[in-house]
């Protein structure tokens, strides 16, 4: 399944796609000339472009897959935008560019609304874990989902002391004093991102609560459980402490795509990320050393984020509605995840598959640590506040505006408590706006 190898990086993808391409799809050499008598289709595609590695990749596939098959236009809608992605398409469904191929990471809202199709037979029998709502599979999942955790400068651990990687968060917060006393800013954070401010809430809250109640959500909901609880306290306050203490303070103002130049640069001596971190690092610096570990809990368990998640590739309805559209949309997600355009497109992205045929992809040191994580059976695995569904479903537009308040808990230096009182009256009056709660 994966084969070790000295770091990958993302140069060169799309010349290694294409030349796979030769290889996959279903239309790829069998009938001879029939390619070029096809009917031309067209079809719009749209994915969070936040994570450059991700983003380069998916255009190479796309790219790939017109190469392969000149009948079929492929328009990338996608783009970077101030908004979140759940706005973005919003905006785009709006003004009648609802994309006909999307990556979905609010399946039950959409599903529900009429947005998007279930996928079609032949592709939930590609998957190895497809996630089921309404009764229906709707997302093909670009990869599983990974664990989050430190990648780490060897060099500045080296030069503060380090020997051993923390097996406790306290050994964890020694780290982080030790770094300190070295002269270098501890941990960088692209705060300019709601997205990656998002990575260090939602550890503590699977460290402090989902771990042990994967139904907060809907005990929330129900009135059974507050923000204002001990366990939540503890989580943001964890929270306000790490950014107050070590982040590097002008993290408001950085982007998570800036966050590698901190690190390899020897700004910042730490990363809190996920394995699509990898390939981008090792491109700005090819002889940067760095590793890999999980953030162990007070107790040394390691909570990471690894359950499946309700998100992925999704047909718009509009789009599942046409035969020649959704025909042609069916193909390129066969060709996606043919095993030789998947591995090139996982080694690429450091990402693990989602499919029931794994791929041969060569992986680097730092994850082969992440994969460790995920396969170790002591490992707790959680979602983040926002990746529940059923009962766990949160309001939409909650996880932001709670990403928001902890930003400003810690600009201000605001009281915990007061901040989470807050929380419990905006959460209270979304659920009743979208009838989550009477």
């Amino acid at each position: 399944m994966y084969k070790f190898s000295k770091r990958k990086t993302a140069a060169g993808i799309l010349t290694l796609a294409i030349l796979a391409s030769c290889s996959t799809g279903r239309s790829g050499d069998e009938g001879g000339g029939e390619e070029e008598s096809l009917r031309p289709v067209t079809f719009s595609i749209a994915y969070a472009a936040g994570d450059m590695a991700t983003t380069q990749a998916l255009k190479a596939v796309i790219a790939a897959y017109m190469q392969a098959h000149p009948h079929v236009t492929i328009k990338d809608l996608s783009e970077i935008s101030s908004s979140a992605y759940l706005d973005w398409l919003k905006i785009k469904d709006a003004v009648g560019e609802f994309p006909d191929l999307l990556e979905m990471r609010d399946t039950e809202a959409f599903a529900a609304a009429g947005k998007i199709a279930p996928l079609p037979k032949e592709l939930v029998e590609l998957l190895d874990h497809p996630v089921q709502v309404y009764g229906q599979v709707w997302n093909a999942p670009l990869y599983e989902t990974p664990p989050q955790g430190i990648i780490y400068s060897k060099k500045a651990y080296a030069a503060a002391g380090i020997t051993s990687l923390p097996q406790t968060y306290d050994e964890f917060l020694d780290v982080q004093e030790k770094l300190k006393a070295s002269g270098i800013t501890p941990l960088v954070a692209g705060g300019k991102d709601l997205f990656h401010l998002g990575f260090w809430i939602n550890k503590f809250l699977i460290d402090n609560v989902y771990a042990a109640d994967p139904d907060w959500n809907e005990q929330k909901t129900a009135g059974k459980t507050s923000f204002t609880d001990a366990n939540v306290i503890q989580a943001v306050s964890d929270f306000k402490q790490l950014f107050t203490r070590y982040v590097d303070p002008s993290w408001q103002n950085i982007g998570d795509n800036q966050t590698v130049s901190f690190l390899v640069s020897g700004k910042a001596a730490q990363l809190y990320s996920g394995p699509w971190m990898f390939s981008p690092i090792a491109a700005a610096d090819p002889a940067f050393e760095f590793g890999f570990y999980a953030v162990p809990d007070r107790t040394g368990q390691v909570k990471v984020t690894g359950l499946p998640s309700l998100a992925g590739w999704s047909f718009s309805t509009e789009a599942a509605g046409d035969p020649v559209k959704a025909a042609a949309i069916t193909d390129f997600l066969q060709f996606f995840f043919s095993p030789e355009q998947y591995g090139t497109f996982l080694a690429a992205i450091n990402g693990i598959p989602a499919t029931i045929v794994k791929p041969v992809y060569p992986v680097s040191e730092p994850m082969q640590e992440a994969l460790r994580i995920l396969d170790d059976p002591q490992t707790v695995k959680s979602r983040m506040i926002n990746n529940w569904w059923g009962g766990n479903t949160i309001p939409q537009q909650f996880r932001n505006w709670y990403y928001k308040l902890l930003e400003e808990l810690v600009v201000r230096n605001g009281d915990v408590s007061s901040a989470m009182k807050e929380a419990d009256r905006e959460y209270d009056r979304q659920a009743r706006e979208e009838g989550l709660k009477e």
